[in-house]
Parts: C-alpha cells; structure tokens; sequence
C-alpha cells in the first residue's frame, strides 16, 4: 500500500492542474477576505465582534470549495481521459485499494492547504479589521471547521469523480449538489422541506463553521460525510463492474 501511496503522490503533484487549482483555493479566500474586510473597515455596520470579523473573513468558502471539489474530481477523471487509468489498473489489479490510496493522499493534500488558507484568511481579516483574535470564543472553531469542510467539499468531488469518471459530467454535477440544489431546497415547504434543507449536502457541512450548537455542528458534518462515503462507496463498486 505504501508503494501505491507513494505513486499516487508522484501523479497528483507532477500535474500541473494540482498547483494551479489550489493556488487558486487559496487565493479565492485570502483574495475576498481582503476586498470585504477594507470594504467593511469603512463602514459604521461593519463587523462589530470576532465572530463577525471570522465570519466576513470566511466569504470566500463556498467559491474556494468548488475548486477543491474540481480538483478531487480532475485527481481520478483525468485518467479517464487520458486512458492513463489502464496502466495504473495493470499496476494496481486490486481497484478498491488505487481508489483508498487517491483518497488517503488526496486528503491529506486538501486538509493542508484548506487549513492554512483558513487560518491565514481568519489571521488576515481580522488585522485589517483591527478586531478580535483566534482565542475568542468560536472563531476558532469556525476556522478549522472551515478547512474541514473544505477538505470535505474536495472529497465529494473525488468521490462523484469516480462515480461519473466523465470530468465535465462530475464537475456539473459536483456544482450542483454542492451549490445549486442546497439553496433549492428552501422551496419545499413544510417540516418535511425542512428537514431536507437542514440535511442536503453542504448545508449539513456548513453547520460545522455556522452553529454556535457544537452538537448540532458535528451532527452536521456528519451527516455531509455521510453523502460523500455514499456517493464513493458507489463509485467504489461501479470501478470494480465496469471496463477501464
């Protein structure tokens, strides 16, 4: 399994898609942390607490989180493409454990960058801002939720890139369920619309930075990881039915 680690960490870096995409993440969050937060210091309703200051930092989340979500879907898709995919089977005959090697190293590759970028972005949104600090209570765990869940969002992607394995389908798709259906799901009416609202995709995840409830902010993310171990669990099977 190492060895299988260790080539799947040589793919993902020698792609140049790989850098590119998360300087991208990167610059997407510190970039409109800076814009809203000048934009805010001039103004008397600006943020007033730390949480306010954390929470106008963290803007950019859904945006950073959709190019994460494209690369965890370039990471499996592109192979597809390339036809590349057939030599890794050659190499890796047990399908499941090349899937759990991509998995393992492309989260630890996410959870870095989606970490720094929210400390940095928090950090940077708060100096220009003048206001609070990452001791006050609950911006810390706004900003690490924030990387979990960007990291949870990059995973999704990697996940409907193997269900799909087709990059323009995957990425449509991942667009949808992470941004589009989420905000849909406020016209079905009743508890029953509810209920689906709280628990669709994203919305569960984003429970994690939003909910001063951290019970309900756990619950949240895990029922995010919940879709996402669905959705790679189908992709799992469906690699070892179908034809490289």
């Amino acid at each position: 399994m190492i060895d299988v680690i260790r080539s799947e960490w040589t793919k993902i870096r020698s792609v140049r898609s790989t850098v590119w995409t998360l300087a991208i993440t990167a610059l997407l969050m510190l970039g409109l942390c800076v814009l809203l937060t000048l934009s805010a210091r001039n103004q008397v309703d600006g943020a007033k607490t730390a949480l306010d200051a954390a929470a106008l930092s963290l803007q950019g989340t859904q945006f950073a989180a959709v190019s994460l979500a494209t690369l965890g879907v370039l990471v499996i898709s592109g192979e597809y493409r390339t036809g590349s995919i057939r030599t890794s089977l050659l190499a890796v005959p047990v399908r499941p454990k090349l899937l759990a090697a991509k998995v393992l190293v492309f989260t630890a590759i996410a959870l870095v960058v989606s970490m720094v970028s929210a400390f940095v972005t928090v950090v940077t949104g708060m100096t220009i801002l003048n206001l609070g600090s990452l001791g006050d209570p609950g911006v810390l765990r706004m900003t690490y939720g924030t990387g979990l869940f960007l990291t949870a969002c990059g995973l999704f992607g990697l996940a409907l890139g193997a269900l799909i394995r087709h990059t323009p389908g995957a990425i449509v798709s991942a667009i949808a369920l992470m941004t589009v259906l989420p905000q849909l799901t406020n016209a079905i009416p009743g508890h029953v619309g509810r209920f689906v609202h709280d628990n669709f995709t994203t919305n569960a995840g984003l429970t994690l930075i939003s909910s001063p409830d951290a019970g309900k902010a756990w619950g949240g993310y895990a029922v995010y990881l919940a879709w996402i171990a669905v959705t790679l669990v189908a992709g799992t099977v469906l690699l070892q039915r179908r034809d490289a």
